[in-house]
């Protein structure tokens, strides 16, 4: 590896250990056993390789998201083998959804990396499509992800939080899905 992966990887490592806020670009460099001079070289700034991170991350462990999905594209079923998925991820210890609540909450104060990780959330619900659909995310309409991918991205972050703020009473997949079924139930009823 170069010093560009190297640092990534050690931002990643960080980011895990220490957050992003009690990250410091000295303390990447000793865990990426580069230099001060190749994070500016490389990422431009210690927030930008942050968020490189950051978003790396979250592609690598969305992985886990497609996990034991048998059920067909569209259905009810697939929308709880999904969550069940995701929320599995919610519970291990040192979470990386804990993380990201820390990214949200700073958002304002991170202009640079708020754009930058606005523009990978875009791609994160063109993935939601395909994931809960079977749409191929490279056949995905953006009217259908500026809909239905927005729409389960906010689920996303409603989960996410709750399971941040209080993983005791947080949703579980059978709960989403039940809410789920009584709106459409509710909107179908003539």
């Amino acid at each position: 590896m170069g010093h560009r992966e190297d640092l990534l990887e050690g931002a990643k490592r960080c980011l895990l250990a220490k957050g992003f806020v009690r990250t410091t670009a000295r303390d990447i460099v000793k865990e990426s056993g580069t230099n001060l001079a190749s994070i500016g070289y490389h990422y431009g700034s210690k927030d930008a390789l942050l968020a490189q991170a950051y978003v790396e991350l979250v592609e690598e462990l969305s992985v886990a998201f497609d996990g034991e999905v048998r059920a067909a594209p569209g259905s009810l079923e697939r929308f709880a083998e999904v969550w069940s998925n995701i929320i599995a991820t919610m519970r291990e210890p040192g979470s990386l959804w804990r993380l990201s609540m820390e990214v949200v909450s700073m958002g304002d104060q991170l202009p640079e990396v708020r754009d930058h990780l606005a523009r990978a959330q875009r791609e994160g619900a063109r993935g939601f499509v395909a994931l809960f659909t079977g749409m191929p995310e490279d056949e995905a309409p953006d009217e259908v992800v500026d809909t239905l991918g927005v729409f389960y991205a906010t689920l996303m972050m409603g989960v996410m939080a709750q399971w941040t703020f209080d993983p005791k009473t947080a949703p579980e997949a059978g709960q989403l899905t039940e809410g789920l079924r009584r709106v459409i139930e509710a909107a179908t009823r003539t």
